[in-house]
C-alpha cells in the first residue's frame, strides 16, 4: 500500500489538480470534493487505483472513498495543496437540495469523530452505572461524564466554528455568538421573556444548549453583516470596529429574531418526524433500515443528522438511530457471507476486514468494495436491514445520545434515569436479525464470484478446455458523453438504427464535450470534427458520430483536440461541440456510439441506463 502522501498526490492529480478544486472536506471514509469541472477528473484512473475504494458523484460532490484512514490522507492533501478551507467557493452550486446537503455535511463532518466518541463514552457510562460498575457520584464518573456530555451541552460552539468556515466569516466572532447563547446567565432564564429596548427576547424552555438551527442561521447572517462592515469601515479601524459592529448587530438580532425562528423551525421539523414515526413505527423502521445505505450512497443521509440532533435537544430521546443500526450491521453480515463463499483471495480478505469495520459503523469499504459491486449481497443486506429496522421500530427503541451508528451504540439505548435494559435488548435482537438474515440471504441469492487472482487457489491438475461460457470476458467502455440514453433503434438514421454499422447505443447529450471511452488510438477523424473512430487497446473499433447530418455544418461549432493516430487515455477530451449551433441548424444532437467490428465478439450490451454521466460504465463488449 502506498503512503498517505502518495495517495494524496495521485488523488489530487486525478481530480484535475488544485486549480480544479472549489473545496474539499472529509467524513469517516471519503474525501468530498466540490470541483469546478467534474469532467476534468479522471474517474476511471481513480477507480483503478488500489488505494481508492470507489468514486461516487452525488449531491453536487465528487466523493473519493479512501477508507478509515481518510483523515490521514486529507492531512497530507492539505500539506500538498494547502487547502485548509481556503479553496475558492465559486462555481456551480447545484440545486437547492445539493446546496443543503453540502452545507450540512461541511458543518457536521469536521467534528463527527469527536461527537461519535463522546456519544459512545456516554452510553458506556450509562451501562456502567446500570450494571453497578460505577457509582453516579464517583469521581471517575463525574470526570468522564463531563467530557462525554460537554460536547453536546455546548454543541452550538462547535457548530459556530465549522459553520463560520463554511460561510467564510470570522470563526471567533461566530464562536462568541454561540457562547452568548449558552452563557449561564441566559440558560438560567430558560422559559422566560426579557426586554431589549422594549422588544421581547423569548428564551426557550431549554434555552439554546444542544441546539442546532439557531446558531447556523446566526452565523449565516453574520457572514453578510461582517462583509458589509468590512466594506464601509476604513481598514485601519477594522480590527476593533468590525467585531464591535458585528456584536452590536448580531447579538440582539440572534436573541430577538434568529433564535426564536430557529427554534420554531426545529420544532416543526421535529413534529413532522414524530408524525411520520408515530403513524407506524414498524413501517418507519423498515424504510429507514432498508434504505439507509442507499441514502448514504447519494449523500442524502446528511439531511437526517439535524433531525437526530433536534430530537435529542428537544425531548432528550431519539428514535431514528436505533432503526439505522440494522442497516449498518446487515452490510457486515452480507460481507461475512462473501468471505466464506468467494474463491478470490483478494476479495476474501477485503470481505473479512469490511465485516469488522461495519461492526464499528464504517460501511463504505463494505458497500463500495464488497456488497455493491457484487449486487446481490447489497440487496440481501438492504432486505435484512429492513427486517431488523421493522423489529426495532415496532419495539419503539429510544436512543439517548448521539454517536456513530455501530455496535458500540447499544449502551446509548439505556435511559439514565430508569436504567431500563429493554431498549438495549430489543435493539440487540433486531440487529442480530439483520446480521443473520443478511448472512443467510446472501448464501441463498448467491452472486457472480470474481475470478481467483492468487496462485494458491489455482487447480493442481491440468484445467479442462474452456467452454464458451467459461471463456467469456468483458471489455467495459465508459460513456464518452453526459446525457439521456437513447436506444440505437430509435435513432432517425437507417444505417445506425438497423445495426448495419454495429451494435451500440446513442446519447442525447446535455454537455457539448466528447471524451475517449477507453484507452486506444484515434483511427478515424473527420476534418469537420463531427465523427471520431477509436480502436481500443483491446481491439474494439468504436465509432462516435456527434449528431445527425452534422457534416453539413462543415466544422462550425466543433473544436477538435486530437489528431489522427494519436494515442489517448480513457477520459481524454476529444471534441467540444456547441449544442445550440447544432439545434439552430435544425439538426438532431443524438449521438450514436457503435462497435463497428461487432461480428468479432459474442455480444455488445448496454447497461439499461436512462441517463448517463461521462465516465460511467456504458457498454460491455463480450469476447
Amino acid at each position: 500500500m502506498s503512503s498517505n502522501k502518495e495517495i494524496a498526490v495521485r488523488v489530487l492529480d486525478a481530480v484535475g489538480g488544485k486549480e480544479n478544486v472549489n473545496s474539499v472536506v472529509h467524513c469517516a471514509t471519503r474525501l468530498r470534493f466540490k470541483l469546478k469541472d467534474e469532467h476534468k477528473a479522471d474517474t476511471a484512473r481513480l477507480n483503478q487505483d488500489d488505494d481508492v475504494i470507489q468514486v461516487v458523484q452525488s449531491g453536487g460532490q465528487y466523493q473519493v472513498v479512501i477508507g478509515s484512514h481518510v483523515s490521514d490522507v486529507y492531512r497530507e492533501l492539505n500539506g500538498v495543496a494547502n487547502f485548509d478551507g481556503e479553496a475558492d467557493s465559486k462555481g456551480d452550486k447545484g440545486n437547492l437540495l445539493n446546496q443543503l446537503v453540502d452545507i450540512i455535511s461541511s458543518i457536521f463532518t469536521p467534528f463527527l469523530g469527536a461527537m461519535a466518541g463522546a456519544g459512545v463514552l456516554k452510553g458506556f457510562l450509562t451501562l456502567a452505572v446500570t450494571l453497578n460498575w460505577l457509582a453516579a457520584d464517583s469521581g471517575v464518573y463525574t470526570v468522564l461524564y463531563a467530557i462525554a456530555d460537554g460536547l453536546f451541552t455546548y454543541l452550538p460552539v462547535m457548530l459556530a466554528f465549522t459553520a463560520a468556515k463554511k460561510f467564510r466569516t470570522n470563526e471567533f466572532l461566530a464562536v462568541s455568538l454561540a457562547m452568548a447563547l449558552v452563557h449561564p446567565d441566559i440558560t438560567a432564564l430558560a422559559g422566560q421573556t426579557l426586554s431589549f429596548l422594549g422588544l421581547p427576547v423569548i428564551i426557550g424552555a431549554s434555552a439554546y444548549t444542544s441546539s442546532v438551527i439557531p446558531i447556523i442561521l446566526a452565523v449565516f447572517l453574520q457572514s453578510y453583516v461582517e462583509r458589509f462592515f468590512k466594506k464601509v469601515i476604513p481598514s485601519f479601524l477594522q480590527i476593533i470596529c468590525v467585531p464591535l459592529a458585528v456584536f452590536l448587530i448580531m447579538a440582539p438580532l440572534t436573541f430577538i429574531v434568529v433564535g426564536p425562528l430557529g427554534t420554531i423551525l426545529g420544532n416543526l421539523l421535529g413534529s413532522a418526524y414524530d408524525s411520520i414515526y408515530h403513524f407506524s413505527p414498524l413501517i418507519a423502521g423498515a424504510v429507514m433500515g432498508g434504505l439507509w445505505q442507499v441514502f448514504v450512497m447519494f449523500g442524502m443521509h446528511w439531511g437526517f443528522v439535524p433531525i437526530i440532533m433536534l430530537n435529542l435537544s428537544q425531548t432528550g430521546v431519539d428514535t431514528m438511530v436505533p432503526m439505522l443500526l440494522p442497516a449498518v450491521l446487515s452490510q457486515g453480515g452480507a460481507a461475512l457471507a462473501v468471505f466464506f463463499m468467494t474463491k478470490n483471495v483478494k476479495l476474501k480478505g477485503l470481505a473479512l476486514s469490511s465485516t469488522i469495520t461495519s461492526i464499528f459503523g464504517i460501511t463504505e469499504p463494505t458497500v463500495y468494495g464488497v456488497t455493491l459491486p457484487l449486487k446481490k449481497p447489497f440487496i440481501a443486506a438492504c432486505i435484512s436491514g429492513a427486517l431488523g429496522g421493522a423489529f426495532i421500530g415496532f419495539s419503539q427503541v429510544e436512543n439517548y445520545t448521539f454517536g456513530l451508528v455501530s455496535l458500540l451504540s447499544l449502551p446509548s439505548f439505556i435511559p439514565q434515569d430508569t436504567k431500563d435494559l429493554s431498549g438495549l435488548i430489543a435493539a440487540s435482537i433486531g440487529t442480530a436479525i439483520a446480521f443473520g438474515a443478511a448472512f443467510v440471504l446472501t448464501f441463498f441469492l448467491r452472486f457472480e464470484d470474481q475470478p481467483a487472482t492468487d496462485a494458491s487457489v489455482a487447480p493442481a491438475k491440468e484445467p479442462a478446455a474452456p467452454t464458451e461460457s467459461s471463456s467469456k470476458e468483458r471489455v467495459i467502455l465508459s460513456s464518452p458523453l453526459e446525457g439521456k440514453v437513447v436506444p440505437l433503434a430509435e435513432v432517425k438514421d437507417q444505417v445506425f438504427s438497423s445495426g448495419a454499422l454495429g451494435k451500440g447505443i446513442a446519447i442525447e447529450p446535455t454537455v457539448g464535450a466528447l471524451y475517449a471511452p477507453a484507452d486506444g488510438t484515434i483511427t478515424t477523424l473527420f476534418p469537420t470534427g463531427h465523427a471520431v473512430g477509436l480502436t481500443t487497446t483491446d481491439g474494439a473499433e468504436v465509432l462516435m458520430h456527434i449528431g445527425m447530418d452534422t457534416v453539413e455544418l462543415d466544422g462550425k461549432g466543433f473544436e477538435v483536440f486530437v489528431k489522427q493516430d494519436d494515442q489517448v487515455k480513457r477520459g481524454d477530451l476529444l471534441v467540444k461541440f456547441d449544442l445550440d449551433t447544432i439545434k439552430a441548424a435544425g439538426l438532431s444532437t443524438i449521438t450514436p456510439i457503435v462497435v463497428t467490428n461487432t461480428p468479432q465478439y459474442l455480444d455488445v450490451m448496454d447497461m439499461n441506463q436512462t441517463d448517463v454521466l461521462q465516465g460511467e460504465d456504458f457498454l460491455a463488449i463480450v469476447k
